[in-house]
């Protein structure tokens, strides 16, 4: 069985089904393990939340990682900056 939810990496950029406070609902991957890290791509609020309750939110990948759109976006960090800042 293969599953397209595991196609995401560090620092892609993902939608989830509920909108942050901040309205936003886009999301980069900062840290991948048994939980996830993620940062609010509207305001820069930092999670962490368990890979199986990410799985379960997870809508779809808007980008992945070093995606030239994502250097337009105030909060993003690129994937060679996240190692220092994890």
């Amino acid at each position: 069985m293969t599953d397209t939810k595991l196609a995401y990496q560090l620092a892609d950029t993902v939608l989830l089904k509920k909108p942050h406070a901040c309205q936003v609902n886009n999301w980069e991957v900062l840290r991948l393990g048994a939980d996830i890290r993620l940062k609010c791509m509207g305001c820069g609020h930092i999670l962490m939340m368990p890979r199986a309750d990410f799985n379960k939110r997870l809508k779809k990948i808007l980008t992945k990682a070093n995606d030239p759109v994502n250097k337009k976006l105030e909060h993003y960090l690129p994937k060679e900056n996240i190692a220092c800042y994890t």
